[in-house]
């Protein structure tokens, strides 16, 4: 047994070869026999067992407490053995999921400053052994170091200080910048900060907890905006809503979950200078509140991370979208943002630790009356990890080698995703999992579990990545069941039609392959249908504004382009697109009218007809 010398604050922890009774409390160097169980032995707080102490002392020690020192019994454990990563400890006294602490000798210092030792985390309890997998390099660990509790679960610093930095699976910043300010957020070229709800203080919060019930939830009412116009049209996505992203590898999945990041910082920062300038933005189809982004990487290379986050932190300005006499400063999008990063080069454990990390952030702003976004990239390697964990462990193999309780992995964690009730403060967090597929294989045993719990999923098939189409996604596999519940009423109205003419141009391109002569209505539902999939198709890393997305799709639905070459479809929307772009404060144009009113009606029809007569098309 360990004791702990202080005045108050342990200073060191000393080696005994006796045994103490786990019911007694020393003064000096004499034995106190308490009266009740009010001692904590895993802390090191001693406000619970002072009142017990002053019963005890005589009126002279009561004068002098302060200057008495205590001695408390600590918990350790012996390692017995270390085998592939998990250490087995004997003789040790502590919860499911803490992390532990190993050292070389019983000497161990409680400074912050606890890089040197190599921490564990305990995820097995037997009888007489504790089995603690290694959060590092297990060589560093042998039989008969000694391991001291943490004193708690898992848990992770949140706060507004982690917007703008990259951190790892335990919540700790690695891209070698200042050091963390959990309570202050990052600020911008004039010193303004990036957030703009009522301050938050951060605090201490375990990456395991439970989910929200089914009265503390709302239903899915507020648009997510991608800015892609084939996932904002056709697949709707709400603020609260779990969306699968699901495909092979290398066919633009990461790019999706990127651009809605991009689309979001542009949205945030409209929001955050009308929230300056206390000046309203005056449109209807940007929402009340920011939504800040959290990017998980789980087991991707380093090399990728850190391409991610070079193109979050590239500068960029509202001026790309609403040209105008006043040029704001430069915004980035890494200040509405936090990356999870858990390398391919990690431990399994920390692998599987990253999106519960991820998740536990997301939550601090959703339980506080904001809205966030989380991207797990992948949940794949996540289950992959927890497979090896598994084996590791002796744990019974199941289907694919996976352990039992793989579906609960997830559930579990794509459950706290939620749309919080107005009493609750009506804050949201929005999950999007990504998972990786082996030839377009949706019925692999990860995909149909994750594909059971969201509430949709967005299919990318290699087969039209090759082809061109980008983003790839396969209208017919991909469904939203949030639906247009999740859109503003224009899209709505606009993109109504918009998947029964794919579904019908699908069935038409198949029997046009066949050299069938054709009649002129098969001709047109081709041709309007090839120009509805150029219209979809969009750049990586320059997503639309909603506004525009809807005449784009307008021009198409409504048969304006059908004279047009199929070529020169391309160039129309980057001229639309650079059209709106120019500010006209002293002409109402149809985007204008778009934002000011969110109606699409007869007014904004003769808008858009003279905009196009001036856009020469």
């Amino acid at each position: 047994m360990v004791l702990a010398k202080s005045n108050n604050i342990f200073n060191s922890i000393l080696l005994t070869s006796k045994v103490w009774n786990k019911k007694k409390f020393f003064v000096g160097f004499k034995k106190q026999e308490l009266k009740d169980n009010s001692f904590n032995f895993q802390g090191v707080r001693l406000k619970s067992s002072k009142k017990s102490l002053n019963q005890s002392l005589s009126s002279k020690k009561k004068k002098n407490l302060n200057s008495v020192y205590y001695y408390k019994p600590i918990e350790y454990g012996i390692v017995t053995k270390v085998l592939d990563g998990v250490a087995y400890v004997s003789n040790f006294n502590v919860s499911f999921s803490e992390l532990v602490l190993f050292s070389a000798s019983p000497k161990l210092s409680f400074n912050k400053n606890q890089s040197s030792q190599v921490q564990g985390l305990v995820v097995g309890i037997e009888l007489n052994l504790i089995k603690v997998t290694v959060l590092g390099d297990e060589r560093a660990i042998k039989a008969g170091y000694w391991v001291f509790p943490g004193g708690n679960i898992v848990s992770i610093k949140v706060g507004l200080g982690l917007l703008g930095r990259v951190i790892d699976a335990l919540g700790k910043p690695i891209d070698g910048g200042v050091e963390l300010k959990v309570d202050e957020a990052p600020l911008d070229a004039k010193l303004r900060s990036y957030f703009t709800g009522k301050k938050i203080k951060g605090y201490n919060r375990p990456v395991e907890v439970g989910v929200p019930g089914i009265i503390a939830r709302k239903s899915v009412n507020r648009p997510l905006l991608s800015g892609l116009n084939a996932i904002d049209s056709m697949i709707p996505i709400g603020q609260g809503q779990r969306e699968l992203i699901i495909g092979d590898r290398q066919v633009g999945k990461t790019a999706i979950g990127i651009d809605l990041i991009l689309n979001q910082a542009y949205i945030n920062e409209v929001i955050r200078l009308s929230y300056i300038t206390n000046q309203a933005a005056n449109n209807k189809l940007v929402g009340e509140l920011p939504v800040y982004c959290i990017y998980v990487a789980i087991g991707q290379k380093q090399s990728t991370v850190s391409r991610i986050a070079k193109v979050l932190s590239t500068p960029r300005n509202i001026f790309e979208r609403s040209i105008d006499s006043s040029r704001p400063y430069c915004f980035s999008a890494l200040a509405y943002s936090v990356i999870v990063s858990s390398i391919s080069s990690d431990a399994a454990p920390l692998q599987f630790l990253a999106p519960y990390t991820g998740c536990t952030v997301g939550e601090f702003f959703r339980d506080n009356a904001n809205n966030c976004v989380i991207i797990y990239d992948d949940l794949s390697k996540q289950a992959v990890a927890y497979r090896q964990m598994s084996l590791l462990l002796r744990r019974p193999p199941g289907r694919e080698a996976y352990p039992g309780d793989v579906f609960y992995l997830h559930s579990r964690l794509l459950e706290r995703a939620a749309q919080l009730s107005d009493k609750l403060g009506g804050g949201s967090l929005t999950a999007l999992p990504i998972i990786e597929t082996q030839a377009n294989d949706v019925s692999a045993y990860i995909a149909t579990n994750v594909i059971s719990i969201t509430d949709g999923q967005i299919f990318l098939e290699s087969d039209l990545f090759k082809q061109g189409i980008i983003p790839a996604v396969n209208v017919g596999l991909s469904v939203s069941r949030v639906g247009s519940a999740a859109q503003y009423k224009p899209m709505k109205k606009i993109a109504g039609p918009l998947k029964l003419e794919l579904a019908q141009y699908r069935e038409v391109v198949e029997f046009a392959k066949f050299g069938a002569s054709l009649d002129a209505e098969t001709k047109q539902q081709l041709d309007r249908g090839a120009r509805l999939i150029e219209i979809l198709k969009q750049d990586q890393y320059e997503p639309f504004e909603v506004s525009v997305q809807i005449i784009i799709i307008f021009l198409g639905i409504a048969g304006i382009l059908d004279s047009r070459d199929l070529k020169d479809v391309s160039n129309i929307k980057t001229g639309v697109k650079r059209f709106y772009a120019v500010n006209r404060k002293n002409n109402t144009n149809a985007m204008k009218y778009l934002q000011e009113t969110a109606e699409v009606d007869h007014n904004w029809k003769n808008l858009l007809v003279q905009d196009l007569v001036e856009m020469y098309l």
